[in-house]
C-alpha cells in the first residue's frame, strides 16, 4: 500500500513538473516571438469599395456573431440574402416547432443484419413508408438554430424615400482584424454617414456608433426586424412571412433610452435589448419590425444585446469597444504565428491572407462551447446542426496553433452526448458510445440515409483529446477524458467484424466512408477509416498506460487484425469492396480523395506503405474529378503531401483552381450558391499549414510542407507538430 501510495506521488510530482516545465517553455516562447505579429495580421485588413453581397463581415466571439453589410450594419438583408446573408446567430438561439403529429423518434428505426448484429436499428429517411419519412423530416429540422433579428439602418433619401443598395456612392469599408472594429463610410445623395461596429467579447451583443449630418434632418432610424425560421435546410435570416406564428412585445424605460424586445416562438423565447445614449423614439412598422429615431445632431451610440433572460447588464459602445480591442490583441498574441512576408513565391501573400483570415473567422464563429455548423454563426446549413465528421476540421487547429483553451469548451458537448451515443451503441449492438453525426446541442440524432452509416466521427474525440494532452500532459487531462477514449475505443473494438477464414477484422459491411459516394449495403474496408481505426485504437492503449492500467486485449487483437488497406496494381483502392475504384467507368472519382486521408492528419504508422501511397496520390492528382470536391479536400491532399515529402505538391493542392477553393475578400472559404461559406476549408488550411511548418512526430526536414528551391522562406513560430 505505501508503495503504491508513493509510486502515486512520484507520478503526480512528475506530471506537475513537466506541466510546470511545459508552461515556462510556453512563457519562453512568448518572450522570445521574432514575428512582428501585428504587421503580419493587419496587412490583411478587409477593405470593401462596393456593396457585394459575398463581401459581408462579421464580428463575433466565438458563441455569438453579427454580419454586416456596407453599411456596417444589416441594413440590406434581403439583397445579401442569396450572398453571404447577415446573420445574428448564437450558440444558444434554437428553436423546435411543435410536434402536432406526435412523432416518437422510433418511427425513424429500421432494423440491418451487419456484421452479425441481426436487426441493429440505424436512424434512417425511410421514403417507403410515408409517416416514417414524415418523422425523419421533423427530426431532422427540429430544433434548429435560430436567425435572432436584423438590425439595420432606413435612410431616407430627400424625396421621402429609403435609400437602397445602388444609392450608397464612395463605400470605404474595413475590417480591422486586430481590434474587431468594422469601420463603413458612405454617402447617400452626396452625404456622408460613418458607422463604427465592435462585437462585445463578454456578451452576445454589438456596440455600434453612426455619424452623419443626416441626423440633424432626422433622416436615419435604426431599425430591429425580427424574421421566422424557414425549417429549411438554410435559413438567411429573411423570411417575413408567418406573422402569426410568433410575438414581438416590446418594454421602453422611462428614459426613452432603452428598449427591450420580447421574442416568443412557440415554446422558445428570448430577448433582444437596445441601449441608445440619447432619447429615441420607437415606431411600429408592422408585426416584427420596428424603427428608432435617435435625438441626435451629428453621432449617437447604441449598444445592443441578446439573450435568453433579461438579467443582464448592457455594455455601451466605449466599453464594448475596449473589450473586443483588448480581447482581439490577446487573441494575436497568443498561440502560433506564421509570417510570409520573406517568401518571393507569388502566391505566398494569397496563402498568407487565408491563414489570418481564416484564424479571425473561427475564431469569431467556431469557438464557443458546442461544435458549429458548418457555415458558423452566420446561417444556417443542415438547418444548422453540426456534423461531427467535421468537428476536427473546425476545431484541430487550435491545439496545433498553441490555443488549446479554445477546443476544450466544445468537448464538454461529448460529455452531454454521452448517454444518447450509449443508446445508439446499444440498439444497434455494439460496445461504448457511437458517437451522432448530424447533431445539435443537446446531442439529438439526424435521422439520414448517409449520416447514420458514418464512422469516421468516431476517433475525432481520441484524436482531438491527444491534441490537448500533448500540449498539457497532466493526470488531471488523462482523468478528464479517460470515459470519453475508453468508450469510444470499447466501440472501435466492438464495431469490425472477425473474418475467421483470413484471420482478420473487417470493418463493414454497413459503412458509408467520409467519400459519401458509396453503397452502405456492399462497402467494407474504406482505407482512410482502417488507418484512423488502428492509430485511434493504438492511442486509446497509449492511454491505458499513462493511467497505470494494463493493455486492453481485445482492443489489442483488432490492432494486430486490422485489414489492411486494399491495393490492386500497386494503389490502394477506395474500399476493398470497390476493385474498379480508378476506372474510366468508375462512380467514385468524386467527393472527397478521402483514400490520401489514411496519410494525411495520421502518421504511415508502419500500416501505410509510402511507395503504395506515393503512387496512389499521382494516380488521385491525375484522374480525380476536383470540380467535384470541398474546400477541406485541399488541405487533406496538402497534408498527404507534406507526409510524402512532397512540398511542391503540398502548395499545389493549396492552390488548385477550383470554385471549392475559392476565398472570398472576408476570408470565407465559398463552395458554392447554396453554401456561400463553408468554414470546414478555413480550420483544414489552419491545420494543413501547421504541419507544413512545424512538420509530425519524427520529421526532420525543416518547414517540410514547403519547397526548398529558395522562394518559400517562411517563419513561424508557437506550432505544435502533428501526431
Amino acid at each position: 500500500m505505501k508503495q503504491t501510495k508513493l509510486l502515486s506521488l512520484l507520478i503526480f510530482l512528475s506530471l506537475s513538473v513537466y506541466s510546470c516545465l511545459e508552461k515556462n517553455k510556453e512563457s519562453e516562447q512568448k518572450a522570445e516571438q521574432t514575428i512582428d505579429r501585428k504587421a503580419v495580421v493587419t496587412r490583411h485588413n478587409v477593405q470593401i469599395k462596393q456593396i457585394d453581397t459575398l463581401g459581408s463581415l462579421s464580428v463575433g466571439n466565438g458563441k455569438f456573431a453579427f454580419t454586416v453589410d456596407a453599411t456596417g450594419l444589416q441594413s440590406f438583408p434581403e439583397f445579401y440574402g442569396k450572398g453571404v446573408p447577415l446573420g445574428t446567430q448564437s450558440e444558444w438561439g434554437w428553436h423546435t416547432l411543435p410536434n402536432s403529429e406526435n412523432f416518437e423518434f422510433s418511427e425513424t428505426l429500421k432494423g440491418y443484419d451487419f456484421n452479425g448484429n441481426p436487426n441493429s436499428l440505424y436512424a434512417i429517411q425511410n421514403r417507403d413508408v410515408e409517416r416514417s419519412m414524415a418523422a425523419a423530416d421533423y427530426f431532422r429540422a427540429n430544433p434548429h438554430r435560430l436567425q435572432l433579428g436584423n438590425i439595420g439602418l432606413e435612410i431616407i433619401k430627400e424625396n421621402g424615400t429609403l435609400a437602397k443598395p445602388e444609392d450608397l456612392k464612395n463605400i470605404n469599408q474595413e475590417l480591422n482584424l486586430w481590434t474587431g472594429k468594422i469601420e463603413s463610410s458612405f454617402t447617400v445623395e452626396g452625404i456622408p454617414v460613418k458607422v463604427i461596429t465592435y462585437g462585445n467579447s463578454k456578451t452576445d451583443g454589438i456596440a455600434t456608433k453612426i455619424e452623419s449630418p443626416l441626423l440633424q434632418k432626422k433622416r436615419i432610424k435604426v431599425k430591429f426586424r425580427f424574421p421566422y425560421p424557414t425549417n429549411q435546410f438554410a435559413d438567411r435570416g429573411v423570411n417575413y412571412s408567418n406573422s402569426n406564428r410568433h410575438q414581438t412585445t416590446i418594454e421602453e424605460d422611462a428614459s426613452g433610452k432603452d428598449f427591450v424586445f420580447n421574442r416568443t416562438l412557440d415554446n422558445d423565447t428570448y430577448f433582444v435589448e437596445a441601449n441608445f445614449n440619447t432619447h429615441a423614439t420607437i415606431s411600429k412598422i408592422e408585426d416584427h419590425y420596428y424603427t428608432v429615431l435617435p435625438n441626435a445632431e451629428n453621432s449617437f451610440e447604441v449598444a445592443i444585446n441578446f439573450y435568453q433572460n433579461k438579467q443582464q447588464q448592457i455594455a455601451n459602445f466605449k466599453e464594448t469597444e475596449q473589450n473586443s480591442i483588448t480581447a482581439w490583441e490577446t487573441f494575436w498574441q497568443s498561440g502560433g504565428a506564421v509570417d510570409f512576408s520573406e517568401c518571393t513565391d507569388s502566391r505566398a501573400f494569397e496563402l498568407e491572407r487565408r491563414v489570418v483570415l481564416s484564424q479571425y473567422l473561427t475564431r469569431a464563429q467556431c469557438a464557443g462551447n458546442y461544435p458549429v455548423q458548418e457555415t458558423g454563426l452566420t446561417y444556417n446549413s443542415w438547418y444548422g446542426k453540426p456534423h461531427m465528421e467535421m468537428y476536427w476540421w473546425h476545431a484541430a487547429h487550435y491545439p496545433l496553433w498553441g490555443r488549446t483553451q479554445l477546443i476544450e469548451n466544445s468537448m464538454g458537448w461529448y460529455f452531454t452526448a454521452y448517454n444518447n451515443a450509449k443508446l445508439i451503441a446499444e440498439r444497434q449492438g455494439y460496445k461504448g458510445v457511437r458517437w451522432q453525426k448530424m447533431t445539435d446541442h443537446a446531442a439529438g440524432e439526424a435521422p439520414s440515409n448517409v449520416g447514420s452509416f458514418l464512422i469516421w466521427q468516431q476517433p475525432h474525440v481520441i484524436y482531438l483529446a491527444e491534441l490537448i494532452y500533448r500540449n498539457n500532459p497532466t493526470k488531471e487531462n488523462l482523468e478528464k477524458y479517460q470515459k470519453l477514449i475508453f468508450s469510444t475505443a470499447e466501440f472501435m473494438a466492438s464495431y469490425p467484424n472477425y473474418d475467421a477464414e483470413n484471420d482478420r477484422y473487417i470493418l463493414g459491411k454497413g459503412v458509408i466512408p467520409a467519400q459519401e459516394c458509396f453503397n452502405k449495403l456492399e462497402t467494407f474496408n474504406p482505407p482512410w477509416e482502417l488507418a484512423y481505426w488502428k492509430w485511434a485504437l493504438q492511442t486509446a492503449q497509449k492511454w491505458q498506460e499513462r493511467l497505470g492500467l494494463e493493455p486492453q486485449e481485445h482492443w489489442q487483437k483488432v490492432i494486430d487484425k486490422l485489414s489492411p488497406m486494399a491495393q490492386k496494381d500497386g494503389v490502394y483502392l477506395a474500399a476493398e469492396s470497390v476493385p474498379n475504384s480508378y476506372s474510366e467507368t468508375s462512380e467514385h472519382l468524386i467527393d472527397h480523395p478521402a483514400v490520401l486521408g489514411a496519410l494525411s492528419s495520421l502518421p504511415h504508422n508502419d500500416y501505410v506503405d509510402l511507395e503504395v501511397m506515393n503512387r496512389t496520390f499521382d494516380l488521385v492528382d491525375k484522374v480525380w474529378t476536383w470540380n467535384h470536391t470541398w474546400g477541406w479536400d485541399f488541405p487533406l491532399e496538402a497534408m498527404t503531401a507534406t507526409r510524402l515529402n512532397r512540398p511542391e505538391d503540398a502548395i499545389k493542392a493549396l492552390f488548385r483552381d477550383e470554385i471549392t477553393n475559392t476565398y472570398l475578400p472576408s476570408g470565407h472559404n465559398y463552395q458554392n450558391e447554396r453554401l456561400t461559406l463553408y468554414l470546414p476549408g478555413n480550420g483544414g488550411i489552419l491545420s494543413a499549414v501547421a504541419l507544413m511548418c512545424a512538420g509530425y512526430d519524427g520529421n526532420t526536414i525543416k518547414n517540410p510542407g514547403f519547397p526548398k528551391d529558395g522562394t518559400w522562406n517562411v517563419k513561424w513560430e508557437g506550432l505544435k507538430p502533428m501526431p
